[in-house]
């Protein structure tokens, strides 16, 4: 798959549903859970999770990969784990503020 800035992705095995804030010009596998993501809105789960692979997603978090160049916002929270290219996800984390001494 060739993610697009902007795009909504769904999982296909939970109700993990993301949107691509940052992403590489050339394939990526995005999968939820063990499986693929798919785009736009899943009506339901279709689909059965890896059991190794149930971290969670929370919702309003980013999922980064500097090396990958991939980012995803949580829009819809789900038991799933986000991976890029079989790498799970980790929580961004936000950046320390200047200090006003």
């Amino acid at each position: 798959m060739r993610p697009r800035v902007g795009q909504m992705l769904s999982s296909t095995v939970d109700t993990t549903a993301v949107i691509v804030v940052r992403c590489p010009d050339g394939d990526l596998e995005i999968t939820c859970g063990g499986a693929a993501m798919a785009e736009g809105n899943v009506p339901g789960p279709t689909g059965t999770p890896d059991p190794g692979l149930m971290g969670g997603a929370l919702l309003g978090k980013r999922y980064a990969d500097e090396d990958l160049g991939v980012e995803l916002l949580c829009t819809k929270p789900g038991p799933g784990t986000l991976a890029a290219n079989g790498v799970p996800l980790p929580v961004k984390s936000a950046k320390p503020l200047p200090a006003s001494d």
